[in-house]
């Protein structure tokens, strides 16, 4: 369940940079519900990492959640935001990929 609970914590990771880079490119009302959504985000990712932290070491949980964090957050750049795409960009978040996947492999 500890897994679980950081994978969505990783994925309101993503919610809360996807958010911040919406505000960005809105203004007014439109910017400030962004950050709101920002704020909740982060809000609930922060208090997801800690309950999953309870049962989980410390350094695999954070390496993991920012892994999630960081290809997510990538994946949204190149779908959403029409960054741009190259082999090594992806090169580097198939590896980071890899890592996070070995890392929950090698945690008891």
């Amino acid at each position: 369940m500890s897994w679980l609970i950081l994978i969505i914590a990783g994925l309101f990771e993503v919610a809360f940079a996807s958010c911040l880079g919406k505000a960005q490119t809105t203004s007014g009302n439109a910017a400030y519900m962004w950050y709101t959504g920002f704020v909740v985000a982060l809000t609930g990712s922060m208090l997801l990492l800690m309950k999953a932290v309870q049962q989980l070491p410390i350094g695999t949980a954070y390496a993991v959640w920012t892994g999630i964090g960081a290809v997510g957050t990538a994946l949204v750049g190149i779908l959403i935001f029409k960054e741009p795409v190259h082999f090594w960009r992806v090169f580097f978040i198939i590896t980071l990929i890899g890592s996070v996947i070995g890392l929950k492999a090698v945690s008891h």
